[in-house]
């Protein structure tokens, strides 16, 4: 009971100091900057809620500080269940009186008409929520959790309660209210009022859903270009992938370490990068053309600048991708259900077809899950090649910044985009539920898979090694790009793109970094390196109340999780923009709304990681650490995180890679002080500046490769004794740049 006082003390006294300490609403220079020290308290901007309430009119605050009261009240209580049932309620009150009054005031008064028809006009409204705001929404959040835990909910763990009730709070806040605001968005005029006129516009806009290329006309829809475009993108890709896994296992294929490099240099690539070396290799002025039009008088041509190049240059990035999904599903198939088949007379082939590839249904449906929704969000690659050939990415990207300024409209393409994605998704888990593929059991498993069938083996092989040529001669395009004066124009070597972006200056004794790219350079890695544990910290302990926790609403819990991942990236950064631009929440321009992106937009796949590798952890681990009256959390410290340490590594990789290399949401929420890689290299790009931007994307990959390096290093290898070996795999969706090793 001490324990549990001391715990509710501490945090009633951080729900107090918000509203005495700690200016409650938003400070423009930055809370961490500290310049608000100056006029605290007494000016309006930096004052604490009390003195809101009491010296500036927010009387609406009044409520808010008189919950908290109650809460204090509440801990006196001696009866644990009636207190426990005070706690929770004031608890949820609590913030959902926070939500409402700051969805409801905003600069200039009521925001609803409703409010100001209950409660009269305001003399004046309020800014975004605040230090203080946000602190007392986190203190009510863990009033709520240890009250249930008093009321014995989770076998009476304060720290899983918390731990639940905090993560539903911020996937509420930074998934689901965007994706709202984006809904409500399309349906308001510009002064926010509601209009459904410009979605019924935007809705039926013949540019959207023309058939004219089926009936004989122009071209066809946007809607429909894209939905094409991501289905051969996923099918060609999952295609890819399985033959590259199938070469990997299952032939004496001399160069399978080499397979695998060429498989992650992909994926930490800068996605628009490949599109530029595609322009380099087959635009009008690129070396192939050139040398076909010298040789054969062939015209050159602008193929590439359409559907048909952007569908190259994504097959050759999402191909790894499918790769490192299926490999290990294709490793897990057992042995000895091939052998069965072929006992019983089969041939290789209908072994493999009837067989083994069933066996790798849930991987396939996962690769092409992937490559659908990574074509659908993809931004750089159409943004290169696509010409006016426009995908829903771009569209909304024009539709904010270009002369349009139609929010409207960037809307309804945002719904349309989500609305396919969404429906693959559904469609992927209807397709799985209720089947059964397990392969892997608590028997061991001996024998060695069956060849290929001999004209499947020369398939993938005409299709691995002409891939792996056409890799190593755009990533040398990609290389030699940066060393040329002028590609097409002047091919002389130089090394002045290299110094233009990254010249370094010794002034007075002091390091000047004069180069025009590290501004933008040691901001992505500051964000990045921010980012990165909290994906994994998110992910794992998301991962751990999933396995190991059973309570109400699990599976829509999971599943609201996983969602967001189904959400392009094009849609999140929409709806972070409409979302976060206007109180009650307003962190458009800062670092915050960044690292916010990037944490839950890549948190599904450090879930899935760690959800794979928990499920390998037998419970007992846990029981006895907690017979031994370890809290849950010392047992995640001590006993289960240790031997989680490639999810980890695993997660921290991925979570970091793309926060590096991701755009499509990143292109709406950099600013003038926060201007990420990506975004910066889109604008040399758009400048013709291609050797400047090759030699910033070659820094950023050998970086990107170090910082991997790093990781590794610092995570460590999970060591375990084993008295007997069983091969095992796990069929769910994880991405890892690194193979697992056990000593």
């Amino acid at each position: 009971m001490d324990h549990r006082n001391r715990r509710l003390d501490i945090v009633l006294a951080l729900g107090i100091a918000a509203f005495i300490l700690i200016p409650w609403y938003r400070i423009e220079g930055g809370f961490l900057g500290f310049g608000w020290l100056a006029g605290f308290p007494s000016e309006a901007a930096v004052a604490p809620g009390i003195l809101q309430i009491l010296g500036f009119g927010r009387w609406w605050l009044a409520f808010a500080a008189l919950i908290m009261a109650a809460a204090v009240t509440a801990r006196f209580v001696r009866d644990p269940m009636r207190r426990g049932t005070l706690l929770a309620w004031t608890g949820a009150i609590g913030v959902l009186f926070l939500t409402l009054q700051g969805l409801a005031i905003g600069f200039s008064g009521w925001t609803w008409t409703v409010s100001e028809t209950l409660f009269g006009s305001l003399a004046d409204g309020q800014p975004s929520m605040g230090a203080g705001a946000v602190l007392s929404a986190f203190a009510f959040v863990l009033i709520f959790s240890f009250g249930l835990a008093e009321r014995g909910v989770m076998k009476g763990d304060a720290f899983v309660v918390a731990s639940i009730a905090i993560l539903v709070f911020l996937v509420a806040i930074f998934v689901f209210y965007p994706v709202g605001s984006m809904l409500v968005g399309a349906f308001q005029d510009f002064d926010g009022s509601f209009n459904p006129d410009g979605f019924t516009r935007n809705i039926q806009d013949n540019a959207i859903w023309s058939l004219g290329c089926v009936v004989g006309g122009e071209r066809c829809g946007v809607a429909w270009r894209t939905l094409w475009l991501a289905l051969m993108t996923a099918g060609g890709s999952t295609i890819m992938g399985l033959a590259f896994a199938l070469v990997a296992t299952r032939t004496r294929f001399p160069f399978k370490k080499g397979l695998r490099l060429l498989t992650v240099l992909p994926i930490i690539t800068p996605p628009f990068v490949i599109g530029l070396a595609l322009t380099l290799l087959f635009g009008r002025a690129g070396v192939i053309t050139e040398g076909l039009s010298n040789l054969f008088g062939i015209e050159p041509g602008r193929w590439l600048y359409g559907l048909t190049g952007i569908w190259i240059a994504q097959v050759l990035s999402f191909t790894p991708i499918s790769f490192l999904v299926l490999i290990g599903v294709v490793e897990g198939v057992s042995p000895s259900m091939e052998e069965a088949s072929q006992t019983l007379r089969a041939d290789r082939w209908r072994t493999f077809w009837r067989v083994s590839l069933p066996l790798m249904k849930p991987g396939i449906a996962n690769a092409f899950l992937i490559g659908f929704i990574e074509s659908m969000a993809d931004f750089g690659n159409p943004l290169v090649l696509g010409g006016s050939h426009g995908v829903l990415s771009t569209e909304i990207f024009f539709a904010v910044v270009g002369s349009q300024n139609d929010p409207s409209r960037a809307a309804v393409l945002a719904v349309i985009l989500l609305c396919f994605t969404l429906t693959a998704f559904l469609a992927q888990r209807y397709w799985l539920a209720g089947k059964n593929f397990a392969t892997v059991t608590g028997k061991g498993d001996s024998g060695s898979h069956i060849a290929l069938p001999r004209p499947l083996s020369i398939a993938v092989h005409a299709m691995v090694i002409p891939w792996m040529i056409f890799t190593i001669v755009i990533y040398g395009m990609i290389l030699f790009g940066g060393f040329v004066k002028t590609w097409g124009l002047d091919n002389s070597l130089t090394t002045d793109h290299y110094a233009r972006a990254f010249s370094i200056e010794f002034r007075d004794g002091v390091i000047a970094w004069t180069g025009v790219a590290w501004n933008s350079f040691w901001t992505t890695m500051e964000i990045a390196l921010i980012s990165a544990p909290l994906t994994a910290a998110v992910g794992l302990l998301t991962a751990y109340l999933i396995v190991r926790q059973k309570f109400a609403g699990r599976n829509v819990f999971e599943f609201a999780l996983m969602m967001s991942f189904a959400i392009p990236g094009t849609v999140i950064g929409i709806s972070y923009i409409m979302a976060f631009n206007l109180p009650p929440l307003e962190m458009t321009g800062t670092a915050l709304i960044l690292i916010a992106c990037f944490v839950f937009r890549n948190m599904p796949v450090g879930v899935r990681g760690g959800v794979a590798a928990m499920s390998q952890l037998d419970k007992s681990l846990d029981e006895a650490s907690l017979t031994l009256r370890a809290t849950s959390f010392r047992t995640i410290r001590k006993v289960i995180l240790p031997l989680l340490r490639p999810a980890i590594t695993a997660a921290l990789v991925y979570s970091f890679v793309r926060a590096i290399t991701s755009i499509s949401a990143v292109i709406f929420l950099v600013s003038a002080e926060y201007n990420m890689a990506t975004s910066y290299i889109v604008g040399l790009v758009e400048n013709g500046e291609y050797g400047v931007a090759i030699a910033y994307s070659s820094m950023l990959i050998v970086v990107m490769i170090v910082v991997i390096a790093g990781f590794q290093l610092l995570v460590g290898e999970r060591r375990l004794r084993r008295e007997n070996r069983v091969a095992g795999v796990t069929a769910a969706p994880s991405l890892s740049l690194g193979q697992e090793k056990t000593a």
